[in-house]
């Protein structure tokens, strides 16, 4: 599991002053990207080979609220991966640290590699030229229990 810890700023909140709907999916994608840059995969490299992970669903179910300036602590699990790679399901979990309570699940649903000029390139995550080390990551991730094969 990858982790890392947030803060629920102003640009994030709605009018209620609690974080808003579309923000939850930034924090997530952001800690997707950081994953990439972790392994040895920055942003940098993906626009290099102009490809770039593609969103095709995304899940919310809430719990709990967030407020400004909140520390959000953001995890991210493999919940599946099809057999090439090209596919796979992200999980991310976001956490209040004041209580400790999960606030927010978000299933990624499927992800797949894109081209900036084709929408969605066929190759996957597992054909990523020169930096096999995040697939590395993903395969390990993969491995732990609460993952799964996707069709």
């Amino acid at each position: 599991m990858f982790e890392r810890t947030l803060v629920a700023g102003w640009g994030d909140m709605d009018f209620n002053a609690h974080m808003r709907n579309t923000a939850y999916l930034d924090k997530s994608a952001d800690i997707r990207m950081m994953y990439f840059a972790s392994c040895g995969f920055p942003m940098a490299e993906f626009v290099r080979l102009k490809l770039g992970p593609v969103v095709m669903k995304d899940e919310v179910e809430y719990f709990r609220e967030f407020n400004l300036l909140d520390e959000v602590r953001v995890t991210m699990s493999l919940a599946g991966l099809s057999e090439d790679g090209s596919r796979m399901r992200i999980r991310n979990d976001l956490y209040r640290w004041r209580d400790a309570g999960r606030a927010r699940d978000v299933d990624g649903g499927l992800v797949r590699p894109g081209q900036s000029q084709a929408g969605v390139a066929a190759a996957g995550f597992a054909g990523l030229p020169a930096r096999p080390v995040a697939q590395r990551g993903l395969r390990r991730a993969a491995q732990q229990p609460a993952a799964g094969v996707m069709p």
